[in-house]
This record gives structure tokens, sequence and C-alpha cells, in this order.
């Protein structure tokens, strides 16, 4: 059993044999977290990863089901903190998944530098507007808009966690891929993979997934590119696979 509260619920997490606490008066997870969990290259037998910006956990549980490694979720918002935490519980992974409530800027000094394998993050995706324009919800705000950390602070903190030659990876929007390139590069993650991800073939991309090594030599590969929807608007072949395990 678990305890539910308020509004939420308890989903399926699609192909896997999970489910998640999600409620719809905070940022539940979307599309892009499922691929940068697929996206990612994670040791399979050991290691250790770090999933920054966490929300209610979707990521290290999806990362629980490509790995035996241990996993670390770093969220701020204490509501979407609990949630995940109840969800680990639910999922009997509390083993190999720990959840921490605290800011990302100061988690390198809590759980140890250039210690970690892999680190990953959906991070907010927007520049701070104007308090006029802000989301008047708290929780969407803060999944958005990077007000409690920015671009600049995921790029270091993921430098600070990984080993040398350790894997980052991280899903954004086109319009910020120099600004992630500049980052990642001033922090010594070289980039090494990239894909775009559009809705439809006929779109502009709409999302990127890039992974990067640190202290790596320079060699971006870009990934075929990766189609969500067909012209009928049904998930194309890849997309169903990977959401609910269907060829």
């Amino acid at each position: 059993m678990v305890e539910l509260n308020g509004d939420e619920r308890l989903d399926y997490l699609l192909a896997e044999n999970l489910r998640i606490i999600q409620s719809p008066s905070v940022f539940s997870f979307s599309l892009d977290a499922v691929l940068l969990s697929r996206f990612v290259n994670v040791p399979i037998q050991k290691g250790k990863i770090v999933d920054l910006c966490s929300g209610n956990g979707v990521i290290p549980l999806l990362l629980s089901t490509r790995t035996k490694g241990t996993i670390t979720g770093v969220e701020i918002q204490e509501r979407l903190y609990d949630m995940a935490q109840r969800s680990m519980d639910y999922n009997g992974l509390t083993s190999q998944i720990e959840m921490i409530h605290g800011d990302i800027k100061e988690i390198p000094k809590q759980i140890g530098y250039s210690k970690y394998d892999v680190v990953t993050c959906n991070p907010p995706y927007f520049p701070t507007p104007s308090m006029e324009e802000i989301n008047k919800n708290e929780h969407f705000a803060i999944a958005r808009h990077e007000i409690m950390c920015n671009l600049e602070d995921v790029m270091r903190v993921s430098s600070q966690l990984l080993r040398q030659g350790g894997k980052a990876a991280f899903v954004h929007r086109p319009g910020r891929l120099m600004d992630i390139l500049h980052f990642m590069r001033m922090y010594r993650i070289e980039p090494k993979r990239l894909q775009f991800v559009y809705p439809k073939s006929s779109k502009e991309a709409n999302t990127i997934l890039i992974e990067g090594i640190k202290d790596g030599n320079p060699d971006l590969k870009i990934l075929p590119p990766l189609v969500v929807y067909n012209d009928q608007n049904e998930y194309n072949p890849e997309i169903r696979r990977i959401l609910y395990g269907e060829e």
C-alpha cells in the first residue's frame, strides 16, 4: 500500500512494471524525461549515478530498470521530493535509489566530488521571466524556469560530481544548444552525442538530447533524428517501443 495525499494518484510507468506518484497540481513528468532515461549510457552491473532536478523521481525509477548501480536523485521542492521518496518505497527500490531533498548547487559538498560515473538532468528550460509572466503555481514555475538553478549551475555541478571519464546527459530545448555547448566545455564536459527530437517530420526540432564525457576528446556525433508522431498523429514505432515496450 502507498499513502496518497490530496489530489495525488498512482500511475503506471508505461513500459515498466513500476508505479509513480503524480499530482495535477505539481509538475508531472513528460516525454522528455523518458527519452533522457533511454538516451543516456549507464553501466549495467555497477556504478554510481546522480540525477539532478529529479522532480517526482521518474528518471531514477526508469534508470533502475537499466542498471544495477546505485542512483541518487536530488530535488529542491519538498512536495516533489516527498512524492519521489514514497514512490521509491512503493516500488521497493530504496536500497538502490536514494532521494535527497536539497539544492543541487550544494550537493557536491554533501555527497562528494569526482565520485560519480553518470550524471543526468532534465533542468528548467527557460530563463526566469518577469514576475508578471511567471506561472502563479510555484511548482510549475520552479520546474520550468531558472529560479532555483540555471544552466551554468547544472553544468558546473555535473562536472564537480563526475569522475574523469564519467558521462553527463541532458535533455533541453534546441534554442539553448549554443549555451549548453558553451557551458559543457567551460566545465570540462566534452560533448560526444547529440540527438534532435522532432514532434513530426515536417516540424522543427523541439527537444535535444546531449551527452558528454568529463575531460573527453573532441568528437561530437550527431545521431539520427527521433520523430515522435507520424502524419496520423500516432506515435512512431521507436517512440512506442520506448514508451510501451512495443515493437
